[in-house]
């Protein structure tokens, strides 16, 4: 079954396809399927994000498409940067940025607690959605430490293992990780919609 990501992140669409590959799901960027999309995310929450992504890619193609949004919640700002973390700061930071700016705005506050959380949606051309959510538990660094992952993996600090995501391999994140969860509770989600024969 070929399954469009509403994304041209690289990083995304290799963990997509680690996880959901073994189950015989191709799963083919946006460019890949000759799409061209800059959805806006003008949703208030991850979930309504994903929807907007996969939605629009559906639309496009008629064919079955999915969507993550993700991202960081620390607990001692109030949730930030939340649904604005791939453009935190205003957009134009670098991931390296974008770290050192939450680690500014965490200098003088003692809890660091923070989790990552990730969203899915996948929409089918007869309307039917499939969703699935994950989340791992964390704490924010006191420096970026780490050259494996993206984003803020370098300052999310994973106790069980201790280590930064950033520091970790791409099995041990995959085990544990928000899209990791996600994608294994989509995966159930998927089999159980699929057994159904609603497609």
């Amino acid at each position: 079954m070929r399954i469009i990501l509403a994304s041209n992140n690289k990083n995304k669409l290799r963990e997509f396809r680690e996880i959901l590959g073994d189950d015989g799901f191709e799963i083919i960027s946006q460019s890949e399927a000759g799409l061209d999309l800059d959805v806006e995310e003008t949703g208030t929450t991850f979930a309504e994000n994903a929807f907007l992504k996969a939605d629009a890619a559906c639309r496009a193609s008629g064919e079955i498409a999915i969507s993550d949004d993700s991202g960081l919640e620390v607990d001692a700002l109030g949730g930030e940067p939340g649904v604005y973390s791939a453009r935190y700061g205003g957009g134009s930071l670098t991931d390296h940025e974008k770290c050192l700016l939450v680690l500014d705005k965490l200098k003088d506050h003692e809890d660091r607690s923070a989790r990552f959380v990730s969203a899915i949606s996948c929409v089918f051309p007869n309307g039917d959605v499939v969703r699935a959510e994950g989340e791992c538990r964390g704490v924010i660094a006191d420096a970026p430490r780490g050259d494996n992952g993206f984003g803020y993996d370098p300052i999310f600090y994973v106790e069980e293992y201790g280590r930064t995501m950033g520091e970790l391999t791409a099995d041990e994140k995959n085990s544990i990780s928000h899209r990791g969860k996600a994608l294994l509770n989509f995966e159930e989600e998927l089999k159980k919609y699929l057994a159904r024969g609603d497609k």
